[in-house]
Parts: structure tokens; sequence; C-alpha cells
């Protein structure tokens, strides 16, 4: 006999993937203890799992996949293979269909970068832009920078999230980065712009040259001149200068309008202690954004923020990528820090006390099946 946690590790599924198996008969353990509820599986079980999580991960349907267990082990396999058959069918005709959706998609946003035709000129004049120059207090800006940089992307096949969005409006400067899993906005205080609103994608490395200046904390400033950035120091003895990527950055004002979660302040040195010490899954998808193990966050009925353990899942728990976690709560940079949990599948916000315009977005991870 083995244990659930046993069988979870020699077949890749998880165990609460497990338990949800067995609730909805696909995978029944052949023991339950009566008193405690621990499922026992026998060794042949564990071949079936495996089958159970490759299925899985084709997307085949619950009902299907139940009918392809049943008749595995059986002498005839017509079921089987065309059950399978089906199945592929079905993807192909999928990937199909989302082809003929993304072409559609691909050309409306040409016919919107190109809404007039080749014929149609304009008589008036393109206006010769004008440099931007701001003054930022060093302390701040480097504050800003370290705040994000953790959520900058680094998949070569996404180059817009390689870098960090300068983002200057009403006498601020907000930088913003993300890797699609994880978000960061922080704030600095900004002099000298008066215009509309302007944006610059600034790539890591530059933005990292440009966070080498703040040692001294002296006041700098920030030079915008077409797709060219500049930051020098007050003595303009030190400078760090390129150009920006020429990319569109999301708005990342859509993915920052969440409705309103659980707050919980917490003290950072003791949760970052309970998460390098405390119990971890391992991650089921690459997709969720968590390739390491997995942190379960629970808010206590008196108000606090537990780690959940590997026994039974509550409704409202929120499973995070333990590494992205902690990343954020070390770029809070306060020994006090605001989570704020919505819904499971909602991103969790991580917030400064005495600054809400600086704070983090985590996704969660899956913990269903």
């Amino acid at each position: 006999m083995r244990s659930i946690g046993e069988t979870a590790l020699d077949s890749g599924l998880s165990v609460s993937a497990l338990r949800f198996y067995d609730g909805a008969g696909v995978l029944v353990p052949v023991r339950v203890d009566p008193a405690s509820g621990y499922r026992w599986y026998g060794p042949e079980q564990v071949e079936e799992a495996r089958l159970l999580a490759r299925l899985r991960r084709t997307g085949m349907p619950l009902a299907d996949i139940r009918l392809v267990l049943a008749g595995w082990a059986g002498a005839d396999t017509d079921l089987v293979r065309g059950l399978l058959r089906a199945h592929l069918l079905r993807l192909e005709q999928g990937l199909s269909d989302a082809r003929t959706e993304l072409s559609t998609i691909r050309a409306l946003l040409e016919r919107r970068e190109t809404p007039m035709s080749a014929s149609t000129t304009l008589p008036t004049t393109t206006p010769t832009p004008t440099a931007t120059r701001l003054t930022l207090s060093g302390p701040e800006l480097a504050a800003a920078l370290d705040a994000v940089r953790f959520a900058v992307g680094s998949d070569p096949g996404l180059p817009v999230l390689g870098g960090i969005l300068f983002d200057i409006e009403d006498g601020a400067l907000r930088v913003v980065a993300t890797d699609r899993y994880r978000l960061a906005v922080a704030r600095a205080g900004a002099a000298g712009h008066t215009g509309p609103r302007l944006q610059r994608l600034v790539p890591a490395p530059l933005a990292d040259a440009m966070r080498a200046l703040l040692s001294e904390g002296a006041p700098v400033l920030l030079t915008v001149d077409g797709d060219r950035v500049a930051l020098e120091t007050e003595t303009a003895d030190r400078q760090a200068a390129g150009r920006c990527l020429g990319h569109e950055f999301p708005d990342y004002r859509r993915l920052v309008t969440l409705p309103a979660g659980r707050r919980v302040l917490v003290d950072v040195p003791a949760v970052r202690k309970a998460l390098e010490d405390g119990p971890v899954r391992p991650a089921e998808r690459e997709q969720d954004g968590a390739t390491g193990d997995v942190s379960v966050l629970r808010v206590t009925d008196g108000g606090a923020l537990s780690l959940g353990d590997s026994g039974a899942d509550d409704p409202a728990d929120v499973g995070l990528n333990r590494a992205f976690l902690l990343d954020a709560l070390a770029a809070g940079a306060r020994d006090q820090l605001i989570l704020e949990l919505g819904a499971p599948k909602a991103p969790v916000v991580i917030r400064r006390p005495d600054d809400e315009e600086s704070f983090s977005l985590l996704m969660p991870v899956r913990l269903d099946a």
C-alpha cells in the first residue's frame, strides 16, 4: 500500500488532485482510514495515476478520462483508442479555430494601425519633438526602481516585458514592470514636466545603469528626447543614457483595477521565516507562473495570515509561487506590509502601509485539480 503523498510523488499528481479524483470517482483509493480519512493506494494504481496525469495534461474531459481508465486494463482497446482519437480531433479542430480567430484579430489590429488608405495624405507637417526634462529625488527614484526590478520579464519571446516603463504624468514618475505572473508599480515625485502624459520603455540594463548613479542621494535630471532617455547627476559628472525599447507596454492601469479583498497587516520578517521553513507544494503548471515551490496562504477567522499545510484545502486558500512572494516582500522594503487577498484566483496585492501607490501583484497558482 502507498500513502497519498507517495502516490502523488510517484505519479506527478498533487495530493489535492488525488483527493479531487477520488471525490469524482475517477481514481478511488483502495482503502480509506475510517478514523482519519487518510487515503491508501495499491501499487497498480500508481500506473493509473501516471496515465491520469498524462491525460489531464492533454486537456481531455473528465468523463472521457474515466472511461479510458476503466477500459485501460481490458483486452479490448477499441474504446480507449476511439476516445483518444476523438480527443485528438477535438484538439486539432480547436487549433484550427484558434488560428482563424487569431488571423482575424491580426487583421483588425493592422486595420486599426493603418486606418487610412495609402492615397490619403495629410497636408499638415509633424512638429519636431522637443526634449522633456524632469528633476527627480535620487533616493525616491532609487526606491522606486528597487521596488519593481524583480518583476522585469526575461522571456526572449516577449521583449516588450524586458524593460521598465517610465510613465510621466501629473508631476510624478511611475515605474512599472511585469513578467505576466507578477507586476510591480512604484512612484517618485517629479518636477519640470507640465505637458501631456509621456511614456517610455527603458531596457532593464539601462535602468540598472541608472540605478547605479543613485548612490549619493542627490537630485538627478531625467531627459527624454524622442526615443532616447538619459539620467545624469546634479553636477552632470555622471550619466546613463540609451535608446528606449520600440514596444508598447501593456496598459497596466487596467491590470491593477481589482475588487477589494481581505487586508492583512503582516510582520515581514516573521512571514519570510514562515515561508522559508513552512510547508510547500510542487508547482503543477508552468503556465501558472510557478516552476518552483508553491506556498498556500490562508486568512484565519481572527484575520491573521497563516500557511496552509498539506491537508484539506480551504476554498478561500490562495497558492503563490514561494520565490515570487519572497521577492515581492523584499521589494516592499518595509518591516510591515499589507497583503490584500481577494478571490482564490485573483491576484494577491502587496502594499506598503505608508504608500498606497507603490505595490506589487502576484498571480495565484491553481490549487484545485
